[in-house]
């Protein structure tokens, strides 16, 4: 069974799965899945994360125009989508990678589930200040992208979605003492599951010093 991957076949083989089936998952895979996330370490454990799981149609799209916009200025000339190919991308994966970006982009809202990412504390949230908070939040994010692999779900992290703070807040009906850190489209993928391509750790790794 999916779920009983080893650890080290899933963290070798969790890929951003951007092309979701429609179909529905179930709650109580929604509810484990969370579950698991919520098993990451927190900040002075505050265990502050919350998450917002939504499947509501009318939710899904408004966040899936929010995210368009973002996509389409990222993935423009002017926009971080760099059409050079990279020294550990040749062109035509880079290609592959921002086509499955733009693919996510058109049917977000068909997503079964897309979960949000937050932290909350016992202050509002000043806009600089959110970015402190993150580590408590990313962490839960891998274990939920962990998770969701084991159990045959793909998933793919996201910010852009969220670019826009005060319309997305909006949308998501947030508190000033929360805050939204990743969009997480969550479903059945259409592909296969396969290993990541990383850089070789001999090319990453500094011993004792820089």
């Amino acid at each position: 069974m999916a779920d009983e991957l080893g650890l080290f076949e899933v963290m070798f083989n969790t890929r951003a799965m951007r092309r979701l089936k429609p179909d529905p998952v179930p709650e109580d895979v929604l509810v484990k899945l969370i579950d698991a996330a919520n098993q990451a370490p927190t900040g002075s454990n505050m265990q502050a994360m919350r998450w917002i799981v939504i499947r509501d149609a009318e939710q899904k799209e408004k966040l899936a125009k929010l995210n368009s916009i973002a996509v389409n200025a990222y993935l423009s000339a002017d926009g971080g989508g760099s059409d050079e190919e990279l020294p550990h991308q040749s062109q035509a994966k880079r290609d592959r990678m921002k086509a499955a970006v733009q693919w996510q982009a058109d049917h977000l809202a068909e997503a079964p589930v897309i979960v949000i990412a937050c932290a909350i504390s016992e202050e509002p949230i000043p806009a600089g200040a959110a970015g402190r908070m993150a580590g408590s939040v990313y962490p839960g994010v891998q274990n939920l992208l962990l998770a969701a692999r084991a159990m045959g779900l793909g998933a793919a992290l996201t910010t852009l979605g969220l670019s826009n703070r005060e319309a997305a807040r909006e949308v998501l009906g947030l508190p000033d003492t929360a805050e939204a850190f990743a969009l997480i489209p969550v479903g059945y993928p259409t592909g296969k599951f396969g290993p990541v391509s990383r850089l070789p750790v001999e090319e990453t790794i500094h011993w004792d010093r820089w």
